[in-house]
């Protein structure tokens, strides 16, 4: 039978006559399992590929295509700057290629005939590179105001809008790829060691309570001088849902084996500063018992550190524990 069946069974139960509310209650055993025993860890999420588009030349913002959440593809063009003054050297650039080239050609003619020397056909060849090296220079700034998708990705951020002036080094607009992400977090220096012993983590997401198994963990080979806690990246599957640089998640990383008390995290009631479970006593009856809890654990069990022995049986609801409590008294 499976649980949703089971669950409707049991509430088909607690309506008949002669069966009481405790005991159509789904319940479940504390359990003493060897798990990981793991050093939490406060992190954030941020994008393996992430880039911010610079200005490179001087220039008004004349066209912003996308704006943040917008998809783009690689190579596509982002942003377009005012490039008329760029495009005006260029052309003065490619006059003075054009000038270069002709003299060089002329020179050659005469030093054939000996009319020059090859002092001064080596002028002219010299002063038609740097003419061509000016002209390619012209040609790439005039390019920098047209600005381009480093790669496939989502936008993070535009920096600047329309009509804006764009100098050198000015942020324009922030890709990221959605499909590579990674957790960032601080280690301290005395933790280092276990953590190195499995380089094993999984990732939680307190909001949602789900966990994910890290693809792989790497630690950064220096430490902060001022608190002396390394960095360690934790590198989450490709092409996770619902998961954006900047969310806050909790990085768990694997140091060796422990025995551990647990029952299901939804079996806790928590009312202010209680935190308690309903324990079923020997007539089937629940009880509201207190308990102190630990870290939570993958498969959305939590450890129990006080107040429940391994063995005794606990309701999975404590709402219906609680309701099912009043009509036995």
């Amino acid at each position: 039978m499976n649980k949703q069946l089971y669950a409707y069974f049991l509430v088909l139960l607690s309506g008949l006559p002669g069966i009481s509310a405790a005991q159509a209650l789904a319940t479940a055993t504390v359990e003493l399992r060897e798990v990981d025993q793991t050093y939490p860890a406060e992190a954030v999420v941020e994008a393996v590929r992430q880039s911010t588009m610079a200005a490179q030349v001087q220039g008004r913002v004349i066209e912003a295509r996308f704006d943040a959440g917008a998809r783009v593809r690689a190579g596509e063009v982002l942003m377009r700057l005012d490039e008329r003054e760029a495009a005006q050297g260029q052309a003065g650039a490619q006059a003075q290629l054009a000038n270069a080239r002709a003299a060089r050609e002329r020179n050659k003619n005469l030093l054939a005939q000996k009319f020059i020397s090859q002092s001064a056909f080596d002028k002219a060849e010299a002063d038609y590179q740097i003419a061509a090296a000016s002209a390619g220079q012209a040609g790439t700034l005039t390019s920098f105001a047209t600005i381009h998708a480093p790669f496939a990705g989502m936008v993070a951020q535009r920096h600047s809008e329309l009509g804006e002036m764009a100098g050198p080094g000015k942020a324009l607009i922030t890709v990221f790829d959605p499909k590579s992400l990674r957790v960032v977090a601080s280690i301290p220096q005395h933790k280092l060691a276990e953590v190195r012993q499995a380089l094993r983590a999984r990732v939680e997401f307190p909001e949602t309570g789900k966990w994910v198994d890290a693809s792989r963990v790497e630690i950064l080979p220096t430490a902060d001088t001022q608190t002396h806690v390394i960095k360690a990246r934790v590198y989450l599957p490709d092409n996770l849902q619902g998961i954006l640089p900047g969310m806050f998640v909790r990085a768990h990383f694997v140091t060796g084996k422990a025995k551990k008390l647990l029952l299901p995290a939804g079996a806790v009631l928590r009312r202010g500063e209680l935190t308690g479970v309903y324990v079923m006593d020997d007539r089937a009856v629940p009880r509201l018992r207190q308990v102190r809890l630990g870290e939570p654990q993958a498969g959305g069990d939590i450890e129990v550190l006080a107040g429940l022995a391994a063995g005794e049986t606990v309701a999975l609801d404590p709402v219906k524990a609680g309701i099912a409590l009043k009509q036995n008294k």
